[in-house]
């Protein structure tokens, strides 16, 4: 298991072998993924790069990785982990396969040289990865079911660039930090979402979560190998319930394996809080003390008032978890300024503006967590499958045409720049999109009105909404070197919730109470069946005061890129009316979208963003 970094060219027209130069630019912008171990594989046509943290097996486990097999050579490069990897080594070790050691890149490595493209269908795991066959001078490469692991690539004068992150393409001198209309538009209408596959700068795509892809002479083939499917669900309410139990507890079970200090995020909600009871229970058998992390900001209860979508403060139940998990807690407290300096830093984690202060909080948060882990487990993507968010539940926005995070499209849209709002009409910009994931939407001929929507809801949400959710996981943590793990990801529990009727995730018409009601055993009541709280974002005034000076501070510089495709009076007028407009979904109102403002013009100065 290696959180890493990979990067790669694959070039049929140039001698790679003296473009050293190049690929040591390319690795060196990602060494905060991987700053344990750096390796190299160059032939003529073929340049595989990676960076390693070192989480399993941390001497057999160095990559690029070439395997013999049949007088044939394989080489890889793979960001990821496999949580099936015992059962997939002893399948491989009875079809004759040796192993030089326990890591799960040489599994993955035979496994494509066992069953080739269909590989995939076997793994568990997060992942994306790439290999060579020196024989068929082929590149193959995959990127895992859900999404979690990022694959981004360019084609280029003939050749194929790949890397994790979008600065590791930039690196390279045929990737030009270009920005065309569409990226205009997906900043300003999409931010900070992205259309699924679609990497903003000019040319620049990513391979989708459960997707794989071929790369030879004749060019770039891709093929969707996993999508969520609906199927007849037969199991009672009570067999539902235990399945449900046994996939969660496995799930987090499987993702407790590690070489190296290992942690759970603890916010003093549901999702969070099973994972740490687990992870408690699974410690204690082994007689270790579950080190959990939370954050908190500066005066938040001060200044917290409750809404209908942050109902109560972590501030309360966190202490009272801890106390009932027996556990060592560290808890973060992050000031304002803190807050908004970290804003550029999240901007160069993920290489985008993001979701603003919610993204600038969980960079300077994984900092501290890096001094005592290297490995957390957290709860993203349970919301998305057991049904969690409040347009899952509210039926008015449910049956609202559009993404339900994003029913401000006028309003966004009256932030383009004159040129770029001309001939846009941006409410059919985004249907258009909207339209397309409904499409492709797999559905029962028996379902009713209502399970067909729930099926859409959902695939809109893990295509869309997740897909967010898991780069800003990504990308901050691993700014900082830290593994972060997401169970709820597991593709079995996607799989089989898929199918679950609709009445019976919203069991006891409370939000994800199938899955409260499957998890009773394992958290306090009152942690149990609270009311879902999002990730907790700042209420202090202080906040909002230090942000719109920065604002002013951009529109006072006549050179500022931001207003090359932002309106000036729009942004006036966001400083001077707090309509609490929603940007993005419940956590993103008129703080967060000032400072998602102030991200997009650092972004575009410090990546030299061209308009084309």
């Amino acid at each position: 298991m290696d959180m890493c970094s990979i990067a790669g060219v694959i070039d049929f027209a140039n001698d790679l072998r003296d473009q050293g130069a190049v690929f040591a630019a390319m690795q060196r912008t990602m060494t905060s993924r991987g700053p344990d171990q750096h390796g190299t594989y160059v032939t003529e046509c073929a340049a595989l790069l990676h960076n390693r943290l070192c989480v399993i097996d941390i001497e057999n486990g160095r990559q690029p990785m070439t395997v013999g097999r049949d007088g044939r050579l394989y080489t890889i490069v793979y960001n990821g982990e496999l949580y099936n990897t015992d059962e997939i080594r002893a399948e491989l070790a009875a079809l004759g396969h040796d192993f030089a050691g326990h890591s799960d890149t040489e599994v993955v490595l035979k496994s494509f040289i066992q069953w080739g493209e269909d590989c995939v269908d076997r793994f568990n795991g997060i992942y994306a990865f790439a290999v060579w066959d020196t024989e068929k001078r082929r590149l193959f490469m995959a990127r895992d079911r859900m999404g979690v692991k990022p694959f981004f690539y360019a084609l280029r004068n003939g050749a194929f660039i790949f890397a994790s992150e979008l600065k590791g393409l930039l690196a390279h001198p045929a990737v030009e930090p270009e920005l065309d209309r569409e990226g205009v538009l997906e900043v300003v209408l999409t931010g900070p979402g992205r259309t699924p596959g679609y990497g903003v700068f000019k040319g620049v795509e990513e391979l989708r979560p459960g997707w794989r892809g071929w790369f030879d002479r004749d060019g770039l083939r891709l093929d969707r190998y996993w999508m969520l499917r609906a199927r007849e669900h037969t199991d009672d309410l009570a067999t539902t319930i235990d399945t449900v139990r046994y996939l969660v507890c496995d799930a987090i079970e499987r993702q407790l394996v590690s070489d190296v200090p290992i942690g759970t995020f603890l916010s003093g909600g549901l999702d969070s809080g099973l994972i740490c009871s687990i992870a408690n229970l699974y410690m204690k058998e082994r007689g270790r003390t579950l080190h959990t992390f939370s954050v908190d900001y500066r005066d938040h209860l001060k200044y917290f008032h409750e809404t209908k979508f942050q109902p109560t403060s972590d501030t309360v139940y966190i202490p009272k978890l801890v106390d009932w998990l027996g556990c060592e807690s560290h808890m973060t407290v992050l000031d304002t300024l803190e807050l908004a300096d970290g804003l550029y830093e999240a901007v160069d984690a993920r290489d985008l503006p993001g979701m603003s202060d919610v993204d600038s909080s969980l960079v300077q948060f994984c900092k501290h967590i890096k001094k005592h882990v290297t490995v957390a487990l957290s709860g993203e993507c349970a919301d998305e499958i057991f049904g969690g968010y409040p347009w899952y539940r509210d039926e008015k926005i449910r049956m609202a045409e559009g993404f339900p995070w994003a029913q401000s499209i006028q309003y966004r849209a009256g932030f383009l720049a004159p040129e770029y709002a001309q001939g846009t009409d941006g409410h059919e910009y985004l249907m258009e999109k909207y339209r397309m994931t409904l499409a492709d939407t797999d559905t029962l001929d028996t379902d009713s009105p209502v399970e067909k929507r729930m099926r859409e809801m959902m695939r809109l949400n893990t295509d869309w909404f997740m897909q967010t959710l898991l780069d800003r996981k990504d990308r901050m943590s691993m700014y900082s070197a830290l593994e972060v793990r997401v169970p709820f990801c597991d593709h079995r529990i996607a799989e089989y919730l898929y199918s679950v009727p609709w009445e019976w995730k919203d069991y006891r018409h409370y939000e994800k109470g199938l899955l409260r009601e499957a998890m009773k055993d394992y958290l306090p009541g009152e942690i149990l069946w609270r009311k879902k709280s999002p990730y907790p974002k700042t209420h202090n005034p202080a906040y909002m005061a230090e942000v719109s000076k920065r604002l002013r501070r951009v529109l006072a510089d006549k050179d500022a890129p931001l207003l090359t495709i932002v309106r000036r009076d729009a942004l006036e007028a966001l400083l001077h009316d707090d309509k609490a407009q929603p940007w993005y979904g419940q956590l993103m109102t008129t703080p967060q979208t000032i400072a998602y403002m102030l991200q997009v013009n650092y972004w575009m100065k410090k990546y030299n963003v061209r308009l084309v």
